[in-house]
């Protein structure tokens, strides 16, 4: 998956958490594609997106031109 010049990487961590509390890969592209993108710290970032009940989060880090997927969150509202 890319994200404008940024290629996307998913973890074993990342795909294990999204498991663990029920998020659709689905879910998780549509957030990476479509979500608001916030910077945070040096180097990382979090790509947000809002759906009717809850929020997936997706903690990121970037090097270079890759986006790696850290660990994925889903807060209920």
């Amino acid at each position: 998956m890319r994200k404008g010049q940024y290629k996307i990487v998913l973890t074993r961590h990342a795909f294990v958490r999204a498991i663990q509390r029920k998020v659709d890969p689905d879910l998780v592209e549509d957030t990476l594609q479509t979500g608001k993108m916030k910077k945070y710290s040096k180097g990382r970032v979090k790509f947000e997106k809002r759906f009717k009940q809850f929020t997936i989060i997706c903690v990121d880090e970037i090097t270079e031109n890759v986006i790696k997927i850290v660990t994925i969150e889903k807060k209920r509202r």
